[in-house]
């Protein structure tokens, strides 16, 4: 569930949970101006290092996700047909003095490009270290405070569900859109980036009401939102909070209050189908979130339990991705296959969870699909696109 931070830029890893994609402070942001230099060069025609960056050390979680994302790597380089890529398996613990560290002596050791570590921190530090010899970081994260420089953070962020969700509602007609957010660290950016998905879609905000965390505090703010949608004629909410917070209770006070589904779009940030009893919420009926490919993600999760007998954790997936996309970039034969500006070609890569691509800002645009909810159960609305526009792959 969300945490109460006392600051921004207080000390925090950052772990892509499946159910909600949280983002969180990272200890510092990656502060690199551009996109650092063009990366090293390779010989598509012989085995590419590479290296991949697990918390392999660490607590017990993390051994476990470690193991799923170095067999989900392993699985992507059996897909790729006329591309050898050298991988090499490094353990960070879960530390980000440790991923510095194994970051450099990947590098030392031949390296020419990074993917993971996994927190965000750690993907920060690593960056630092391998900055000065050009190499890219495909980090497992989605803070999109240390993207930028060499560092492209692959997670679905707040950026990229906001962008997808306001584009879709202002084709449909639900352009006013109030935003609705806690005031934690989370709801901030969750608010930022649909405050700039709004600007960028041109759609209208209806206003802007947050709440602290308590039961208190969110029942207190439900008549505030009643009178700025009023006000402001909103006919959409978009809400960052999840369901381990206080979108049950929201999704239930609010319509009561006087604000009914059918006339108000509701409008989640987060994942509203996990776990699954959020389905039967009143309240959640008829409201609008995102969800990664379906088809995509089940064929990668087949195929991951076929080779290794279990379901694969959801992060393991970006391992993929990473791997995914260096091999479509060696095939090309450039040298200069993994420069920045080869990773940010525009028509992007297919991976576990569908399409994606790498942005200049360091943050990664995915293919998402807008669902709704409907008699209990997940029902897409919009499906997922299979390719972007762009010159590329």
């Amino acid at each position: 569930m969300f945490a109460v931070f006392d600051t921004l830029r207080k000390p925090l890893r950052l772990l892509i949970l499946p159910l909600l994609a949280f983002v969180l402070a990272a200890c510092e942001p990656g502060g690199m101006n551009g996109l650092g230099s063009n990366g090293p060069r390779i010989d598509a025609s012989k085995p590419v290092p590479v290296a991949l960056l697990i918390p392999r050390g660490g607590s017990d979680s993390d051994n476990l996700l470690a193991q799923d994302l170095e067999n989900a790597a392993q699985l992507a380089i059996r897909d790729l047909a006329g591309v050898q890529i050298d991988l090499r398996v490094y353990g960070t613990a879960g530390n980000a003095a440790m991923a510095a560290q194994v970051a450099a002596q990947a590098v030392d050791e031949g390296a020419k490009i990074i993917i993971g570590p996994l927190y965000g921190e750690a993907a920060n530090a690593a960056g630092k270290a391998v900055f000065d010899e050009g190499v890219n970081v495909l980090a497992f994260s989605n803070n999109p405070s240390i993207a930028g420089g060499n560092v492209f953070v692959m997670g679905q962020g707040f950026g990229d569900t906001a962008d997808r969700l306001v584009a879709y509602a202002k084709a449909n007609g639900k352009d006013r859109i109030l935003t609705l957010h806690g005031d934690d660290v989370a709801g901030q950016l969750g608010r930022n980036a649909i405050q700039q998905a709004i600007a960028l879609n041109g759609a209208t905000s209806a206003g802007v009401v947050d709440y602290a965390l308590s039961q208190e505090a969110v029942i207190a703010a439900v008549p505030r939102v009643k009178a700025t949608a009023a006000a402001n004629g909103a006919n959409a909410i978009f809400l960052t909070s999840s369901s381990a917070s206080a979108l049950p209770l929201l999704t239930q006070l609010l319509p009561e209050a006087g604000l009914p589904v059918a006339t108000t779009q509701y409008i989640g940030l987060t994942r509203w189908d996990i776990p699954a009893q959020t389905l039967a919420l009143p309240g959640v009926q008829g409201g609008w979130f995102t969800v990664p490919d379906p088809s995509a993600t089940t064929a990668f999760s087949q195929r991951y339990t076929q080779t290794y007998g279990a379901l694969p954790n959801p992060i393991a997936g970006l391992a993929f991705d990473g791997i995914a996309a260096v091999g479509a970039l060696v095939k090309s034969g450039h040298s200069d296959a993994l420069s920045a500006a080869r990773l940010t070609q525009g028509a992007g890569f297919r991976g576990a969870s569908g399409v994606f691509r790498f942005k200049a800002d360091g943050t990664t645009e995915h293919g998402l699909a807008v669902a709704t909810v409907r008699n209990n159960s997940v029902v897409i609305i919009d499906p997922a696109p299979k390719a972007f526009g762009g010159a590329g792959f």
